[in-house]
């Protein structure tokens, strides 16, 4: 017990009590919580070294990151005023990059740590987080390896609570650097095989006798003019004996694009990302209608995990005053739509007395002279 909740607990203390998470519990069968932080079969080094991996991490990270957090009443579900730390939770760096890099760790470990660097005087919630890479952490865990005791950044321990303490965000799955080890080591095994290839170069061709062997002088001649022959675009000669024979792509450099192409896919499902979304090409034919029913797709079956756990977990009454939730606001961005369409609706919701002038105007966001209100 921290000596915060003593002090509360024997009414030495007036501040109340924040219940939430203080010892997390170990999930799943493999525990990251092992010291260090550190993944025995591939790093998440060697794994972003890998180009369909690392443009899912991109995708995943990069979307939520730009999507801004709001603030809500449960009860009535009112926007309210975003506290400081929510528009930027580090000092360090702007809040799409924090958010970012939660994602990260959540995809790559299962779990997230934003370190409690700043506490309001009122209750003692934290105003300013840094967010901690996973290799930094090591943990103590109870006589049953169930929950976590006590954490320890660059071995140093902190405490459970309050200033100072870790935030423990948890994915709701396992991360891919221990579910998909198999996979991802796969897919840079065959990376660096075909890189070797690559650098193991084929002749263009080879001229074949069908007569009496030549002298090493008439080969090193021939092959001299031929080659001449090629640079300067002209008619190289064979005699009648001599055939010239041209190299195809070899079936073995076909074997190793099939395979990074395969791996590729499965990366995709190991992120669980459409492989749609890993083409060059993914948004030729998109219209604004079918654009925007791909990504309430995208949300629900790939970003949402990540949405959940950072929403649920800031949201949290050590974070977030009881009654108050934190919200990604996917309508006002990700997901908005078309805005002619937009105004068609209103349109149509003002032609049938459901709405007012005023509450229309809210919608789009707009003064009464017709420009954007400031948001």
């Amino acid at each position: 017990m921290s000596m915060g909740r003593i002090l509360q607990t024997f009414g030495l203390q007036s501040k109340p009590l924040l219940e939430a998470q203080s010892a997390p519990q170990v999930l799943g069968e493999y525990s990251p919580y092992a010291m260090p932080f550190q993944y025995a079969y591939v790093s998440r080094t060697e794994a972003i070294s890998v180009p369909a991996l690392q443009r899912c991490r991109n995708l995943l990270a990069g979307t939520i990151g730009a999507i801004p957090l709001e603030l809500y009443k449960k009860s009535t579900n009112e926007e309210l005023g975003s506290p400081v730390w929510m528009e930027q939770p580090s000092y360090s760096q702007p809040r799409s990059v924090t958010i970012a890099w939660t994602v990260d760790s959540l995809l790559f470990y299962g779990q997230a740590f934003w370190k409690v660097v700043e506490v309001y005087n009122e209750d003692g919630r934290p105003s300013r987080f840094e967010w901690i890479a996973n290799s930094r952490v090591t943990a103590t865990l109870d006589s049953t390896n169930t929950f976590v005791k006590s954490y320890a950044v660059d071995g140093i321990t902190l405490p459970q609570d309050g200033l100072g303490s870790l935030v423990t965000f948890q994915s709701l799955g396992d991360g891919i650097l221990n579910s998909g080890v198999q996979t991802i080591r796969a897919a840079i095994d065959v990376q660096k095989a075909a890189a070797i290839a690559a650098g193991t170069p084929m002749a263009t061709g080879y001229i074949k006798n069908n007569g009496a062997d030549l002298d090493p002088k008439e080969v090193q001649g021939l092959l001299a003019a031929w080659k001449a022959a090629r640079a300067n675009r002209s008619t190289a000669y064979l005699t009648s004996t001599l055939e010239y024979n041209a190299t195809s792509f070899s079936p073995k450099d076909m074997m190793y694009n099939e395979a990074k192409q395969d791996y590729a896919t499965q990366i995709a499902r190991l992120c669980n990302v459409d492989a749609f979304y890993l083409s060059a090409d993914a948004n030729n034919s998109m219209t604004y209608s079918n654009l925007l029913d791909s990504r309430k797709q995208f949300v629900s079956l790939t970003l949402q995990p990540f949405i959940s756990a950072i929403e649920d977990r800031l949201s949290m009454n050590d974070i977030t005053a009881m009654g108050n939730e934190v919200r990604f606001d996917l309508d006002a961005s990700f997901l908005r739509a078309n805005p002619m369409d937009e105004l068609l609706v209103i349109e149509k919701l003002l032609g049938l007395g459901l709405i007012t002038i005023e509450q229309a105007m809210e919608m789009t966001d707009l003064t009464p002279n017709g420009s954007e209100g400031m948001s």
